[in-house]
């Protein structure tokens, strides 16, 4: 079973902290075993020299017949036993031991085929080398310590910079184009520009380039709407002094949907500018749905279920906006029956057609799509524009056994909400 780290295992900061430890420890432990080797064997060469310069006082008093110093003697007690055989064998040498548990720097030599030895204090020697390794120890703990605490404090800077441009990302990715990271160093052209001020400023540039684009589209749309309604109502106007017939119907209709065409893109053109005003009050959700239903002139073709009604608290126009829009849609693109159903504050909008394509599904609604010539595709987009405006989610799926199913959830209005009249 493969283990699964925690989330904040991923994090720059804590990769980083990793790192410094890790490079901290070795770099610690490197300097100190090399600190402790060298200061170790020059405490070693001191006590071995200081021995051995006993030891030729003592092999000097020995072949004088002279009375030995104290701690020396042929074969004394404490004397280790591989030092003694290598004396015995005719070589001098040195070994530190314990003595009644104390160290001690041994200095043996042969003499008459036995081992002439003597003992120096290396306790002091010892202690040295035992304070030496606590201190490099301590002060390893102490520079990881404070190089982490630096370490961190520079990485977190980064990573809260990262965040922030990280954010102002998202926000622009919400449709909030007037986002931007404003970082210091893009706007000082003397200061030198890091990794993170680079990304930022390019942000930045994005993000005003994509606002100037959009909203150069937003008013050649709504300059276009504006301009056609004129000819259109006197075209509207002059098809209404025609003569009655077939083809007078003909001209009629289109002009009717070139008239709607052009309302939906108005429509479309204030949400996109984030004009629009939301007026809210409590609904009961069961009721405006029936007079969604009448409204759309289907109420004969459209089922209406309210599981658990509800009351809302939301614009009444701009709901009645979507879901017409969703019943239209249902009817034009789908078949029948279409089933309206209220369920607490979800309402969903089903048809038993072909079910929506997948673009749509996957990336909503698109404006002047058309779906095998059958719309523009400007209905769905104001459902959707409509639906955040009045802060409730609107997602389309295929519905279970086949067709289109649109679900719209709406916020539910506070507990302490007055009852609608």
């Amino acid at each position: 079973m493969k283990v699964r780290l925690p989330a904040w295992t991923a994090t720059l900061t804590w990769k980083s902290a990793c790192f410094i430890v890790v490079m901290c420890c070795t770099l610690a432990a490197l300097l100190g075993a090399l600190v402790h080797v060298e200061v170790t064997r020059q405490t070693v060469a001191t006590a071995r020299d200081k021995a051995l310069g006993k030891l030729h006082d003592v092999s000097r008093a020995y072949e004088a017949g002279e009375a030995l110093p104290p701690g020396s003697g042929l074969d004394p007690a404490g004397l280790p036993t591989k030092l003694r055989a290598l004396a015995v064998r005719g070589h001098r040498g040195t070994m530190v031991a314990d003595l009644d548990g104390r160290p001690t720097m041994w200095a043996a030599a042969p003499a008459d085929g036995r081992a002439l030895a003597t003992a120096v204090d290396y306790e002091q020697s010892a202690r040295t080398i035992n304070g030496l390794d606590n201190a490099i120890i301590g002060s390893s703990v102490l520079a990881i310590g404070g190089t982490l605490l630096v370490g961190a404090f520079a990485v977190t800077r980064v990573t809260r910079r990262l965040h922030q441009t990280a954010s102002v990302a998202r926000r622009i990715t919400q449709g909030d184009l007037d986002a931007r990271v404003g970082d210091p160093r893009t706007k000082d052209p003397s200061r030198h520009q890091d990794e993170v001020s680079t990304v930022a400023g390019a942000l930045d540039t994005m993000a005003g380039s994509l606002q100037t684009k959009l909203e150069s589209e937003r008013r050649f749309t709504a300059d276009v709407a504006h301009e056609l309604r004129t000819p259109l109502t006197g075209l509207q106007a002059a098809s209404e002094l025609l003569p009655e017939g077939r083809p007078t119907e003909l001209v009629r209709e289109r002009v009717r949907t070139m008239r709607q065409l052009t309302e939906d893109l108005l429509e479309i053109s204030r949400l996109d500018s984030g004009s629009e005003v939301v007026e809210t009050d409590l609904h009961q959700l069961g009721r405006l749905a029936g007079r969604v239903v009448r409204a759309s002139g289907t109420d004969a073709h459209t089922e209406l279920v309210v599981v658990r009604d509800a009351h809302v608290e939301t614009d009444r126009r701009r709901l009645e906006r979507v879901l017409g829009n969703l019943v239209a849609n249902a009817h034009k693109h789908g078949r029948a029956p279409v089933v309206l159903t209220v369920d607490g504050p979800v309402v969903t909008v089903r048809d038993h057609g072909d079910g929506f394509p997948d673009y749509l599904m996957e990336h909503g609604p698109q404006r002047f799509r058309s779906d095998g010539g059958k719309g523009h595709g400007l209905g769905l987009t104001i459902a959707v524009g409509q639906a955040e405006a009045i802060g409730a989610s609107l997602s389309f799926r295929r519905a279970e056994g086949g067709g289109a199913l649109a679900v719209l959830v709406l916020p539910e209005p506070p507990p302490d909400a007055p009852p609608p009249a």
